[in-house]
């Protein structure tokens, strides 16, 4: 009986339960362990509905769970699981055993190693790991996932971020919500309309958020944001996030290299393949980029006035309020000037940004006193654009959404630590 003792310390069965026996099934290389209640198990247990105490009413089984491999062998454990009956209400329930996991088949702990496996990797590539079906496993994610998000607090949320992410190749998109100060998901939802914002409203006061205590709210500029935000959150400050408008003054650098392209053999020469000096900054260049750019005959290409109004847009953003209202008009006049100036319209993508920048100048300038930006959210299309190429794309937008929540939301999960995510910001 050594190796069943061995076997019940190993599974922390305590004193209620007993490992019965331990064999190995040569044809099907797995161990089966053997376990049963001890009359110890009546004494404790105690009816969920009143309290009560109960006793065995019959049993049911053999059930099965696949639990962790054992010396590289499939390992289950099988148990005629009893069923209480209640001296007080005459309820009849079956006891839940101490490793059995969310999944009625897996054991806590086949869960806790499964769960940490598919935080890191692929689930078709755990499931070739732990010799499970992937159905099963996204079953057991859900269930769990769901769980623990019913618990999540959102009482202390107050400064929220929101953004778009494409799931798909097509208009398929994800609308993300998240609490900025303590970095983590609250919630995500398809389609990224006006609508979406309701949805994250009730889903806050379903968790104990109110939205009249969102203070700031950081966010593009899209239409239907911003209504939104209005409709739902009139206490909020709206702050246009600086990422969103550093990029659409770095798209507008591209327009204006592709329309120049066409302008003329010898600019054409000039701007082969330079798609990536322009989109990046300086100091990112690599050594042969900055060669590269260097030769360049920069003063007769309006890429270049463009890449030049890119990169003061972007200095503004270190200066301080008053001086940084200063050079936001003063850059909207210089662009306005420039693209008179410049032939067959090559500067109106720089002329949209200006024109967006003086139409949305209040939310933007709100930056400077939030001081919020959606670095993280950023971070998260980052990460979960690496997710879906290894992935190859998730099955279902709720298998989707249950990963996002499951790697960036900080769920309390009993037996697994945080996700290892940091976003800088």
């Amino acid at each position: 009986m050594e190796i069943e003792q061995t076997m019940h310390s190993m599974l922390g069965l305590g004193m209620e339960w007993a490992v019965l026996s331990c064999r190995f099934i040569p044809a099907t290389h797995t161990f089966l362990i053997t376990i049963r209640e001890t009359a110890l198990l009546w004494r404790k247990e105690r009816c969920p509905k009143d309290g009560g105490q109960v006793f065995c009413y019959d049993h049911v089984g053999p059930v099965r769970w696949k639990h962790l491999n054992v010396f590289n062998q499939a390992c289950e454990l099988i148990c005629d699981l009893p069923r209480a009956k209640c001296r007080a209400c005459g309820r009849v329930y079956r006891v839940t055993p101490p490793w059995e996991g969310l999944s009625k088949h897996f054991t806590r702990d086949f869960e806790a190693f499964a769960l940490t496996l598919m935080r890191e990797m692929p689930v078709n590539r755990v499931s070739d790991i732990v010799g499970v079906a992937d159905g099963r496993l996204w079953r057991m994610l859900l269930a769990h996932v769901h769980r623990a998000y019913a618990k999540l607090n959102m009482a202390s949320v107050s400064i929220v971020g929101a953004d778009e992410m494409n799931r798909r190749k097509g208009h398929n998109y994800l609308t993300l919500f998240c609490d900025l100060s303590a970095k983590r998901l609250l919630f995500a939802t398809p389609g990224r309309d006006a609508l979406t914002w309701d949805k994250f409203a009730q889903s806050l006061r379903d968790h104990g958020g109110d939205p009249s205590s969102v203070s700031q709210v950081s966010v593009d500029m899209s239409p239907a944001y911003r209504e939104g935000v209005n409709a739902y959150f009139p206490h909020a400050q709206t702050v246009f996030d600086k990422f969103h408008l550093i990029g659409h003054a770095s798209s507008a650098v591209d327009a204006v290299r592709r329309l120049e392209t066409n302008l003329d053999r010898r600019r054409k020469a000039l701007l082969k393949d330079s798609r990536w000096l322009w989109l990046k900054n300086p100091h990112n260049l690599s050594p042969l980029q900055q060669r590269r750019l260097a030769r360049i005959d920069r003063h007769s290409l309006w890429t270049a006035k463009a890449y030049q109004m890119r990169l003061a847009l972007q200095a503004i953003y270190l200066l301080p309020l008053p001086r940084a209202k200063r050079r936001l008009l003063s850059w909207c006049r210089w662009v306005n000037r420039a693209a008179i100036l410049a032939p067959a319209h090559l500067l109106r993508p720089m002329l949209r940004v200006a024109n967006m920048i003086s139409s949305h100048l209040p939310g933007i300038l709100a930056h400077w006193s939030a001081k919020v930006t959606n670095a993280f959210l950023e971070g998260l299309n980052s990460l979960f654009s690496a997710t879906k190429r290894k992935a190859r794309g998730y099955r279902s937008i709720n298998y989707f959404i249950a990963m996002l929540y499951f790697t960036s939301a900080k769920l309390s999960f009993p037996f697994l630590p945080h996700p290892p995510f940091h976003c800088k910001s």
